[in-house]
């Protein structure tokens, strides 16, 4: 009998043992260990290590059930005690944190050495959930203290990852990534595979507390494929990237993320860590302007906390709640001291972010209602942001001083506090190697730009205003991206893309279902762009020129900066060495006007030439020409245009404007980045023509532009790869590709030209080391680009612009591929007798124009000269 009890001890301990490295084994040993009738202590000791096992797999109603069990069972106190222990963590983790704290505080007296270490780490945890992070942090060492005594190292590692994660989340930068590097090599060394992945997770939840983006994105990749090959379930990680991908801030992915989360959260039935997720879901909606999503999803977040017995999360709910009260244009005194009474329970509890955020607005509330003096103190203590913590929250800290500066009237020192705010924001951007991640970064600046704008438009400076513009446009293409061009790992996963996109076509084209292949297209996507943002970022950004270097540099030529002003759409003109400021008509009409215009032109392109519709997109060209033009036109006279669009504007097709036509326009994204193209030495490598499939007329196009282009590089038919046409376009003078395009406004960095072995992603063309010269996409929607905050774009444009290419002609609009050869040929003709690429654009389309009918001119007005033509 006595061998019996042994051995069912030693199997229940095993089984406990078991729980973090095997969870399905640990659940298989203890029931057989319950199936050989032990005694109680043995009995319970199986149950609690079930209960345990099946919280690792994120069951916690089935894990609450076995541990209750396990309490019942046990025949000593000790053994009642551990069961209490566990009972309490899970409860936590339930979002029942005031049973959760009860059950462990009950659990102490009964337990001693290592046993007391291990109820201290369970404390700390709930603790940790209710907000009481000053106490978790002391039961955490405590614990800390205790194992090092006893020589515990599997609860000091777990006491180490628990205070390093809270840690990162408080920002102490202290200690926390030696306690979970620590804590990952004890792991490690006790062969607990699963509790090292998640400490080296939470390596990347600090990475990324820090600003460390790449970092972060790297640890977090490198983590993920443990926990697939370890095949245990993490949904509460979801957590963990939506913070990420909020710091960027990635605001559509953040969006996907959290609502992901809150599905699955609710349906595993993990109430605290669902009840972040409806927070997430909140402040994720706030940033994507869906206030009515905010205040619901932050409301019903607030009502979980509050149940849950977390003040502290309750108090983060109430300020999202608060901001969209707040952005739904609520002014009232009731609504301002709520939002200070939130801000300083945040400030009180650990949450420096949010309460900055929200103090500031109160300051802003503050001066709306006409109580300056209290706006100035809100703004006061927001300011003292501005020596400490994150990029954003000290970029914050100058915008809050800024802001207080004008109330006093002093706009010059509120200039200045603007530009160190922008200046910090500057150098966190080149910390982040991919474009997609610097364009997106750009929503932090946007308060602090258009608070110095409206300060240079209100003096009717112009140079002034164009400097402020510059300050925070299209900042991500100011640098080369830092994607290394031989990264195998990402051009692997390109290629099965390529691969699964091309099959995924096929069984589209044939009417079968897709499931499948859509799911492992969208895999592979996220693989790729995690790929790509882990890159650490370096070197120096262009500094935005003055107006007399950009006047230097234009000769006869006209620079238009148009500028989002309020509600208002401005202009700075920049001609004969001179800058004018203009207020041209309603941003909102301008907007309105560009959508209908590029509306009438793709009827016509697509569905053929009427009076009608020849009449419609010939009306409202002229409003559009009227309002954007009239201001300026005696100052323009003819000069050939540079064009700096403003949001929606990137895709106007200009030419189709009564001012622009036959006139040579390029279009720039700012005009630091025209200036450093039209700076650039055009390369001398031969051309390269290229011709996707399915598409006859791009193969007959091809073949005659290599008549006009003799010593061209021709890639048709088969040698039209993905990989060919990539290294061939390293050093070229000029690109030509004729091929189907395809634009996603979801990631514009996966659009696409079809080459033979499938697509080619814009992500492809940031292996290119040199980039080409110039280059013309003879594709459909090949010009389109993303817009993000800052004006900063994505998509084939950004790409080569931030390569180096000087000069990109592409479509904003669906092209006919048979009618575009004609213009295309007269196009290289006109380049190769010596013209400039705007130049010969305006000239082929005039003449193309002039013989063909209102879809051969709307074919024309489709194609765009980016960059420096």
């Amino acid at each position: 009998m006595a061998d019996r009890t042994a051995s069912g001890a030693e199997a229940a301990q095993a089984a406990l043992d078991a729980v973090q490295r095997y969870p399905r084994e640990a659940i298989a040993i203890a029931r057989r260990v319950l199936a050989a009738g032990v005694d109680d202590d043995e009995r319970s000791t199986a149950e609690r290590a079930i209960g345990l096992a099946l919280r690792e797999l994120n069951d916690l109603p089935g894990a609450l059930r076995h541990l209750r069990r396990a309490v019942r069972l046990a025949g000593t106190p000790r053994v009642r005690a551990l069961a209490r222990m566990s009972l309490g963590y899970v409860l936590a983790n339930a979002g029942r944190t005031a049973a959760a704290l009860r059950a462990v505080s009950a659990a102490l007296p009964q337990l001693t050495y290592a046993d007391a270490g291990r109820a201290r780490m369970q404390r700390g945890v709930v603790l940790h959930y209710r907000g009481r992070y000053d106490e978790a942090v002391r039961d955490y060492t405590l614990a800390i203290d205790i194992a090092q005594r006893e020589g515990d190292l599997l609860l000091e590692a777990r006491a180490r990852n628990n205070r390093g994660l809270l840690n990162a989340h408080r920002g102490a930068s202290g200690g926390t990534d030696d306690d979970l590097a620590r804590a990952a090599a004890a792991f490690d060394q006790l062969g607990l595979d699963l509790a090292a992945a998640d400490a080296r997770w939470n390596g990347g939840i600090a990475a990324g507390r820090r600003g460390d983006i790449a970092g972060a994105l790297r640890r977090f990749a490198a983590v993920d494929e443990e926990y697939q090959r370890l095949a245990v379930p993490r949904p509460a990680l979801l957590l963990d990237r939506f913070e990420l991908l909020l710091s960027v801030p990635l605001v559509g992915e953040a969006v996907e993320v959290a609502t992901a989360a809150v599905r699955e959260l609710r349906r595993r039935g993990m109430a605290s860590d669902f009840a972040e997720a409806l927070l997430a879901q909140a402040r994720a909606a706030l940033l994507a302007d869906d206030v009515d999503t905010a205040a619901a999803a932050a409301g019903a977040a607030r009502v979980r906390f509050r149940r849950q017995g977390r003040r502290t999360w309750a108090a983060f709910a109430r300020h999202v709640e608060l901001r969209a009260e707040y952005r739904r244009g609520a002014r009232s005194a009731t609504l301002l001291t709520a939002m200070t009474r939130t801000a300083d329970q945040l400030e009180a509890t650990g949450w420096p972010g949010p309460a900055l955020t929200t103090r500031i607005e109160a300051g802003l509330l503050a001066a709306a209602l006409g109580r300056p003096d209290r706006a100035r103190e809100l703004l006061a203590v927001a300011a003292r942001a501005r020596r400490r913590g994150t990029a954003d929250r000290r970029a914050q800290g100058w915008y809050a001083l800024a802001l207080s500066q004008r109330l006093s009237g002093d706009d010059r020192a509120a200039g200045r506090a603007l530009s160190r705010g922008l200046a910090v924001l500057d150098r966190h951007r080149t910390s982040l190697g991919a474009t997609e991640l610097r364009a997106n970064s750009g929503a932090y600046g946007q308060e602090l730009a258009a608070e110095g704008l409206d300060i240079a438009v209100r003096a009717g400076a112009p140079a002034q205003v164009l400097a402020w513009a510059e300050r925070w446009r299209a900042n991500g293409l100011r640098a080369r991206p830092a994607l290394p061009p031989d990264d195998p790992e990402l051009v692997t996963a390109l290629a099965e893309l390529r691969l699964v996109s091309g099959l995924l076509e096929d069984e589209v084209l044939a009417g079968r279902p897709a499931h499948a292949l859509r799911g492992r297209q969208s895999r592979l996507e996220q693989r790729i762009r995690d790929l790509t943002r882990r890159v650490p970022g370096g070197g120096v950004a262009l500094t935005p020129p003055g107006v007399a270097a950009l006047a230097a540099r234009l000769g006869d030529r006209a620079l238009v900066e148009l500028v989002a002003h309020g509600d208002r759409l401005r202009a700075v003109l920049i001609r004969a060495n001179r800058a004018s400021l203009h207020d041209l008509c309603p941003l909102a009409e301008v907007v309105e006007l560009t959508r209908r215009h590029r509306f009438a032109l793709r009827r016509l392109v697509t569905t053929g030439d009427t009076t009608a519709a020849r009449m419609g997109a010939a009306h409202v060209a002229a409003t559009l020409d009227r309002r954007l033009f009239d201001p300026l036109r005696r100052r323009l006279a003819d000069r050939a245009l540079v064009i700096v669009p403003v949001g929606a504007l990137h895709a106007v097709p200009w030419s189709a404007l009564p001012t622009c036509s036959g006139r040579a326009v390029t279009v720039a994204p700012s005009a630091t980045v025209w200036l450093a193209a039209d700076r650039r030495e055009q390369p001398t490598g031969p051309p390269v023509l290229a011709a996707g499939p399915r598409l006859p007329a791009a193969h007959a196009e091809v073949r005659r532009l290599a008549q006009v282009l003799p010593e061209a590089r021709l890639f048709t038919g088969a040698t039209a790869t993905a990989d060919a046409l990539t290294g061939a376009l390293d050093g070229a003078g000029l690109v030509h590709i004729a091929a189907h395009g395809t634009f996603r406004a979801d990631n514009p960095q996966f659009s696409t030209l079809e080459l033979a072995d499938g697509p080619l992603f814009a992500y492809e063309w940031e292996r290119v080391a040199r980039p080409p010269g110039s280059v013309v996409l003879s594709a459909c929607d090949s010009g389109l680009t993303g817009v993000r905050p800052g004006d900063e774009i994505l998509g084939f444009t950004a790409v080569l612009l931030a390569l180096g290419t000087r000069c990109l002609i592409a479509t904003v609009l669906p092209v006919p591929a048979e009618p575009t050869t004609a213009l295309m040929l007269d196009l290289h003709r006109r380049m190769r007798a010596g013209a400039r690429p705007a130049r010969a654009l305006a000239e082929a389309q005039r003449a193309f124009g002039a013989a063909g009918d209102g879809p051969d001119r709307a074919t024309a007005a489709a194609f765009v000269c980016f960059g420096a033509g």
